[in-house]
């Protein structure tokens, strides 16, 4: 990955413009983009601009000038990346524009904050993005705060003030104590790790993980575990049997992105794939992304949406169209299931179905190995496994599968060794006869993007593990803080959100007593449309209050397990509670006008994951949020609610530092200049 042209702003100044925008509209043509006049143009515009602009910045003969550098993660490129020194300058330009968008602010930001995660060059020297809308009215230019590392506010200028701008910042940034090689910048480490939604789309327009991964290098068998999936299934298709394979991993680690690369994959040889999950805010998100980034290349969104249907199905309306049509056999070879572990048993499938159309006589894997078995020859199902994310009674796990599979000798079973063995509901029976494939496991996680430890630390937190909570908390800066106030909480996302992360605020579904602290509304989790806004639209810039980052409503477990957020706001309510003796958790529900504890093994068990889902959710970080109830109330007893808090923090967790003033007026003023604007 490079950019389209980069060279010494020396080299920049003694190379003819029409040579540049030749050069530049050659990668047009290479990268199979379409050329458009009004690019050219720009490009003109923009050269002519820098032309006037660098040679009047004092010691910047060395620097480096980098046209059009990609950022795949965001789908983009960035105009103009200028790497000094002391700092990096990343410059958007609209040529021609009057005014400062919402749109081009969010984006130049974006673009900044996008390489101090992921660009190794990028991580201890001021970024600054710098809009510049050509034509816009001068604006009273103030320093941005120049920290050592990290992205500044967005400096907004106009053609004529960007020479201005850019010389006082060469001279605050002229002293460093460890300079850039600004040649060597644009070839360090780029390494995206893309949200689910983004890396989504990314599958589906390259039919690859490749590029999806850390810094780590123990976060390889990604890329591995996609390899060793292409194998089982090319080798069962060359046989012209049937496979089912068992793909686990810890909360975070990438099952979805190899099932989504499995699905997607190129059905050249005639076998298709279908991409089937129980949870229909996953269906409905990454169809609306996938028709949103796919209409927005000028096709059409009946053609669009007609594909998504039959590329990522519910599990459900999948499974009932085909028991209720027996002699039917549906057109895709290959079936991923994500969240595998969550089919209903037959006991639970019986209940469920009694009611409805098309009736349910067997356990969910028995029914959909059945289906599945229906074709002449090869046929495979990718069963994606996550630990500890059964939220839900009637909820089979591994063991029902193992049960299935017994009785239906027909197929050949390849797993990860750790699912099988123990007799109980995590596993399969050690009786089956399965292949190990130990890259069938995802070990790391890639969804935390600062701290790999959050998962340990969320493991032993609900196993009451306090010596191991502590011991993990003290080994590196745990992506969590403690919060007793919801308006701290907001203030907290706001702040960390900027123009360009996306937060939101979750909790679980049996958290009623929210609703008395002001907040008790949910997203509807079974409105499709609801849960796709929630997810795809956003506060800022466009004012939608349906958008996650609103913080307005609240994400279940069942809106948000599946998906993520850059940070989330936990709302932790008196469904989890820490018992006033015993030292253990107690999940309770609330009954008429009051709580109730819960003490079915299975049901505590189910509220235990329902709080991992929740706490595993953020790339960033987690807020969390417990309030400090009300004497007055018994449903919302402070003591109760204390012991929560006091727990957290006995097990590392700090306390959440209210925005500095100089930060939040920051932050206000963007928002105020947005509005204005």
């Amino acid at each position: 990955m490079g950019a389209w042209w980069s060279g010494s702003v020396t080299t920049f100044l003694h190379t003819p413009p029409d040579q540049l925008c030749a050069a530049l509209s050659h990668k047009v043509v290479q990268n199979r983009f379409q050329g458009e006049p009004q690019q050219a143009r720009a490009w003109e515009a923009q050269i002519d601009l820098l032309r006037n602009t660098l040679p009047t910045i004092p010691n910047a003969q060395d620097w480096q000038v980098l046209f059009e550098f990609p950022i795949p993660r965001l789908g983009g490129r960035i105009d103009t990346v200028l790497v000094s020194p002391g700092a990096v300058y990343v410059l958007e330009f609209k040529i021609g524009s009057s005014s400062f968008d919402a749109s081009a602010l969010s984006q130049t930001e974006g673009y900044a904050l996008d390489l101090l995660d992921f660009h190794a060059a990028s991580r201890t020297h001021p970024l600054i993005p710098v809009l510049v809308a050509t034509d816009a009215p001068p604006r009273a230019q103030t320093t941005p705060l120049l920290l050592p590392l990290g992205v500044t506010e967005v400096q907004r200028v106009n053609g004529t003030g960007l020479k201005t701008l850019l010389t006082t910042l060469a001279v605050q940034t002229a002293h460093t104590e460890n300079p850039l090689i600004p040649a060597q910048w644009e070839h360090a480490p780029y390494d995206p790790v893309p949200s689910i939604v983004e890396a989504a789309r990314q599958i589906y327009a390259t039919h690859s993980v490749a590029d999806i991964h850390t810094a780590r290098a123990d976060a390889t068998n990604l890329t591995q575990t996609s390899a060793c999936i292409a194998s089982i299934l090319e080798k069962a298709r060359t046989e012209g049997c049937k496979v089912i394979v068992f793909v686990s991993g810890i909360p975070g680690a990438g099952k979805t992105l190899c099932g989504l690369k499995a699905a997607f994959a190129d059905g050249s040889d005639g076998t298709g794939a279908t991409f089937l999950t129980g949870n229909p805010t996953l269906v409905s998100v990454l169809r609306e992304a996938l028709t949103r980034d796919t209409v927005s290349r000028w096709q059409k969104r009946p053609l669009v949406e007609q594909r998504m249907e039959s590329t990522i199905q519910s599990l459900t309306k999948f499974r009932d169209h085909y028991v209720g049509r027996p002699a039917e056999c549906p057109p895709e070879q290959v079936m991923v299931i994500d969240e595998a572990q969550r089919c209903w048993t037959q006991a639970q499938a019986v209940r469920k179905s009694a009611s409805r159309h098309v009736k349910l006589t067997e356990s969910e894997p028995a029914h959909l190995l059945d289906i599945m078995g229906r074709h002449d020859g090869f046929a495979a199902i990718l069963c994606l496994i996550g630990h500890g994310q059964e939220i839900n009674d009637g909820e089979g796990g591994l063991a029902c599968w193992g049960e299935a599979l017994l009785s239906r000798p027909a197929w050949r079973v390849e797993a990860a060794p750790d699912v099988i063995g123990t007799g109980d509901l995590t596993h399969l029976p050690a009786t089956l006869e399965a292949g190990r494939q130990r890259f069938l496991h995802l070990g790391v996680a890639v969804r935390s993007l600062r701290e790999e430890t959050a998962p340990r630390w969320v493991n032993a937190v609900l196993n009451g593990d306090v010596e191991t909570a502590r011991r993990l908390a003290a080994q590196t800066d745990l992506p969590f803080r403690l919060t007793r106030s919801l308006d701290d909480l907001r203030a907290g996302l706001r702040h960390r959100s900027r123009l360009t992360y996306r937060c939101g605020l979750v909790a679980s579904s049996k958290a009623k007593r929210l609703r008395a602290e002001g907040l008790g509304c949910e997203v509807p989790h079974m409105d499709d449309k609801a849960v796709s806004q929630w997810f795809l639209n956003r506060w800022v810039p466009d004012r939608d209050i349906r958008a996650s980052d609103a913080l307005e409503t609240c994400a279940t477990e069942f809106a948000i397990q599946g998906l993520e957020l850059d940070f989330v706001g936990l709302c932790w309510d008196g469904d989890l509670i820490r018992a006033p003796s015993g030292g253990r958790w107690q999940p309770r529900r609330f009954s008429g006008t009051k709580w109730a504890n819960v003490s079915s093994a299975e049901a505590t068990l189910w509220r235990l994951n329902t709080y991992r889902v929740l706490l595993t959710r953020a790339r960033y970080e987690t807020l969390i949020w417990v309030p400090k109830g009300s004497a007055d109330d018994p449903t919302r007893d402070p003591e109760t609610l204390d012991r929560i808090a006091d727990f957290l923090m006995t097990c590392g967790v700090l306390l959440l530092e209210p925005a500095a003033p100089a930060q939040a007026f920051t932050l206000q003023n963007d928002l105020a200049d947005l509005l204005q604007d």
